[in-house]
């Protein structure tokens, strides 16, 4: 089989790096919030960068092995755990059948992926494996996963070549606050000199009022010349909205690939 659970944490979803295509019949792209993780769980355990992992949110699930494998844990440090002992980060794992994986709580980080060698059996719908979790569509049956909830592997891998060398420097996720570089939009002509210097130079914190698809932001109000109101056009991924409140609304996810693919043995 794959992959049983005893309970499914905070937020558990199926995902992969997108549904892509499909966005002007409505149909939002959906995929992993940090596809440098993702894509770097996917290549510890020798497959496609594109393949569906486990994005588990802040409180991660219970789960109970039900067929030997590999695995790897990336992104941010949520106490993951194989048997009540420390799962090694960004590094490729073997579990065997019966073992359980449970996380510990959050570290750092608010995300973590799991992928598994040889990938997931679930579902591709419109070219993706990722859940939709507001139209219910794709993943495991357009939802987040709970206890009972049952999952298999497409094709495991029990061992893998090279193991020892499987692994990479993991990331930092400690820090609290990030700069950010900008570039300024086509409606840039809205905000006042005031407005603008009031962007670029002040620290804003996220909000509770935050999920997948944007970051509301506290901190000094952002100065428009008319108001906030414009017309609606299209946005890429990680366009800062600024209505007319005044406080920015950074639209997830940023998109955060592999630089340089990491030397990893066949």
């Amino acid at each position: 089989m794959g992959i049983k659970f005893l309970n499914g944490g905070f937020l558990t979803t199926v995902q992969d790096m997108g549904r892509t295509g499909y966005q002007e019949s409505g149909m939002s792209v959906s995929g992993v919030m940090d596809q440098r993780s993702a894509a770097l769980a996917n290549l510890l355990v020798g497959n496609d960068i594109n393949e569906g992992v486990l994005e588990v949110t802040l409180m991660g699930p219970m789960m109970e092995v039900t067929e030997d494998n590999v695995i790897a844990v990336t992104g941010g440090n949520l106490g993951a755990k194989v048997n009540g002992k420390d799962l090694p980060m960004y590094q490729a794992v073997q579990v065997k059948k019966g073992d359980s994986i449970s996380f510990a709580g959050m570290f750092s980080g608010s995300r973590a992926y799991v992928a598994f060698a040889g990938g997931l059996d679930v579902p591709v719908v419109m070219g993706s494996k990722s859940t939709n979790l507001k139209l219910k569509v794709g993943g495991f049956q357009g939802r987040k996963l709970g206890a009972g909830d049952e999952i298999g592997f497409s094709a495991p891998r029990p061992v893998l070549k090279n193991m020892h060398l499987r692994k990479i420097t993991p990331e930092d996720f400690t820090a609290t606050e990030q700069t950010l570089r900008v570039v300024l939009g086509p409606q840039d002509d809205c905000f006042t000199e005031k407005g603008i210097e009031t962007f670029l130079n002040s620290t804003y914190a996220f909000t509770n009022e935050s999920d997948r698809m944007g970051c509301r932001c506290e901190g000094e109000v952002i100065e428009h010349k008319n108001g906030g109101d414009i017309i609606t056009d299209g946005i890429a991924f990680g366009a800062i909205q600024v209505p007319s409140h005044g406080r920015p609304i950074i639209m997830m996810p940023i998109t955060r690939l592999p630089a340089a693919t990491p030397r990893l043995p066949p």
